[in-house]
């Protein structure tokens, strides 16, 4: 059959087109080779293999900064946490890929707020009081190490320009100087680096799972924290040798089961109370509080968690009431690190979830959870910025209603122990949370003497007037309260739509039970070994056709659908995952299709799905495959 002129000339397009897909995976492929290179280079700079683990802290800052980065103690802290012991390859070059270096118009940025009258100079008074009062706090000394470089001060002033251009020059020269030796030791080149992103022939990539700390259990019950990618058309790009097909049909009804049933002489018993939040990270990632609940005696307790209902502003949305929460016991034996799971809050009575049964005496961890179908990163779409200060008719500054409001919510939130008044271990975590800094007990002390304080704590009033002094100090500038604002999980139109407040009861039959928040940070790996044996425990088990040491478990609570797959094998697998078929559902992933990599004799959370409108049926039809 002849083909027509159109037809003809329409096949050049097709080629260009094909040829720039082609190059624009090529240079794709290149990026991520330059990448793994720089993140190579730096880490054998510190430690003499890549199979050596990062040990401290001190380490991952050094690490980090031979990488071109100059990371902050918050930064530090965010990714080596109370629990954590080590940190291997993988994890380095997770963390390479979420802080990026500084620019030089981000470094100038933030100059210019500081010099409003763009002189190009700050003056070492002012730069002394900055750098000393504010954010990471840094001594005298450190402060004339800077001011005493002739290269960028004169006069008693600082050349920020200058300074500007020796900083990107010499963070450029850290990396060069170890892709250098890399280049020079041969023995260093031909070193295996972990497993960094396989690249497949049809651009996939899938990383390989890698904990943040170091698992101490043995390899059935060891979850990894997957990392998943889907290519322009996941459903045909590979073959499939062998797959598991599961379908979970939901009626609007069953999305709030009324099970959870409370004893009629539950208000005799003894409560014991705490309140906590979720906190959306840049990265996508949720952080919470985390508590030890203590028994002094054999009881039997009743144990809930829900979404915390604090004042709301007719006209603004409470997004935080419809997330889910749950929260999984884990009684402490011999150490921290040897936490064994008990039950978890299945039972539900609308946004509340709980479990009822008893205890032994004792150390137990309540770790709360939320999927992550409702909470998550959420695009910016506010123009304007809603207003926090004002001027009187005196001149004074002043907060405004809005932000006043805004300043309650978050002090009903971070006062977790519900006693109207801070307790400076209260205060910290909204520290931690916002600065990255613990305030101690003589700056508390400072604290006691400025604003007002009962017993010892901080009142309302005095939260509200230490956010006002924090404007004075800036003269009006609201730089530093929207960073504390946006850090707190709130938007520019002061919304809270970034963060979930919860609180959690526990009521005790025979004894008076005690709940103390311990950490503020992202979901353990004891967390995730809970999750994967609670439904592998409970859930429903399918056997992958044809391959028999794949196993796919499935478990429905409530509004929540949970799947995990367990890779029995003595290789790594790549999973694909396919949603396409279900109706009405969220998945945690926010993909419709993805894939996952597992490695061998352990297991992963698959996704975690959810109704996107409760009010109508769902129909959860997921098909998991074995790629070739």
């Amino acid at each position: 059959m002849a083909s027509s002129p159109e037809n003809n000339a329409s096949l050049p397009v097709q080629k260009v087109t094909r040829s720039e897909s082609s190059q624009a995976k090529k240079s794709q492929h290149a990026e991520e080779a330059i990448f793994y290179m720089n993140c190579r280079a730096a880490y054998l700079t510190v430690l003499k293999s890549s199979l050596e683990n990062i040990k401290s802290k001190e380490q991952l800052s050094l690490v980090l900064q031979q990488a071109g980065r100059n990371p902050s103690q918050k930064t530090v802290n965010k990714y080596w946490t109370s629990q954590t012991t080590t940190l291997n390859f993988d994890d380095f070059c997770t963390i390479l890929k979420k802080e990026k270096p500084a620019t030089r118009t981000e470094l100038l940025e933030a100059f210019g707020k500081i010099d409003t009258d763009n002189t190009g100079y700050i003056l070492h008074d002012e730069l002394y009081k900055i750098l000393t009062t504010r954010g990471e706090k840094m001594t005298q000394d450190e402060v004339n190490a800077i001011t005493k470089q002739a290269d960028f001060n004169c006069s008693s002033k600082l050349d920020y320009n200058k300074f500007c251009d020796l900083y990107i020059m010499t963070s450029e020269q850290c990396c060069k100087t170890a892709r250098e030796k890399l280049e020079v030791d041969s023995r260093l080149r031909q070193q295996q680096f972990g497993s960094q992103a396989e690249i497949s022939s049809e651009g996939i990539i899938v990383s390989k799972p890698s904990p943040r700390v170091s698992r101490k259990t043995d390899h059935k019950l060891s979850p990894t924290k997957g990392d998943s990618r889907t290519s322009s058309r996941p459903s045909s790009a590979q073959s499939c040798k062998a797959s598991i097909s599961t379908t979970i049909s939901m009626g609007a009804s069953s999305n709030r089961n009324t099970k959870l049933i409370e004893p009629d002489t539950i208000k005799e018993w003894q409560c014991a109370q705490s309140k906590g939040c979720f906190y959306v990270e840049e990265d996508g990632e949720i952080i919470s509080h985390k508590y030890k609940l203590y028994l002094p005696q054999r009881s039997t307790v009743c144990i809930t968690i829900k979404p915390l209902n604090i004042r709301q502003v007719e006209g603004k949305s409470c997004h935080w009431l419809s997330v889910d929460t749950a929260l999984y016991i884990l009684k402490e034996n011999e150490t921290q690190e040897n936490l064994q799971l008990v039950s978890f809050t299945e039972q539900q009575n609308k946004e509340m979830f709980g479990w009822k049964g008893e205890l032994g005496s004792g150390i137990y961890w309540l770790l709360p959870f939320t999927t992550g179908c409702r909470l998550k990163k959420v695009k910016p779409q506010i123009t304007g910025e809603a207003k926090l200060l004002y001027r009187g008719e005196d001149g004074e500054l002043a907060l405004t209603k809005e932000f006043r409001a805004a300043l309650l919510d978050i002090f009903e939130t971070i006062d977790l122990d519900g006693n109207g008044l801070l307790s400076l271990e209260e205060y910290n975590f909204f520290e931690l949370r916002t600065s990255g800094e613990k305030c101690d007990e003589e700056a508390w002390a400072v604290c006691k003497e400025n604003f007002d304080m009962k017993k010892n704590e901080l009142t309302r009033q005095g939260f509200m007037d230490l956010n006002l002094m924090e404007a004075n100090d800036r003269e009006g500038d609201p730089s530093d309260l929207w960073i504390t604002l946006l850090s707190l999980g709130y938007n520019k139109a002061l919304e809270m739509t970034e963060a979930c407040p919860f609180v959690i009861d526990i009521y005790a039959e025979k004894c008076k039970p005690r709940i103390k928040a311990i950490y503020l940070e992202a979901g353990s790996w004891q967390l995730n070994r809970a999750i994967c044996k609670s439904v592998v425990n409970k859930g429903e088990a399918k056997v992958m056709d044809g391959c028999e040491n794949i196993i796919v478990y499935t478990y429905k609570a409530g509004r929540r659908i949970t799947s995990v797959i367990e890779n029995k094998s003595e290789n790594k697998v790549i999973i694909h995952v396919n949603n396409e078929q279900s109706k009405n559902c969220l998945s945690n992933r926010g993909l419709t299709v993805f894939a996952v990599e597992v490695a061998p004799k352990s297991m992963m959370v698959s996704q975690h799905v959810m109704p996107l409108n409760e009010q109508e049926e769902w129909l959860y039809n997921c098909v998991h495959s074995l790629l070739r």
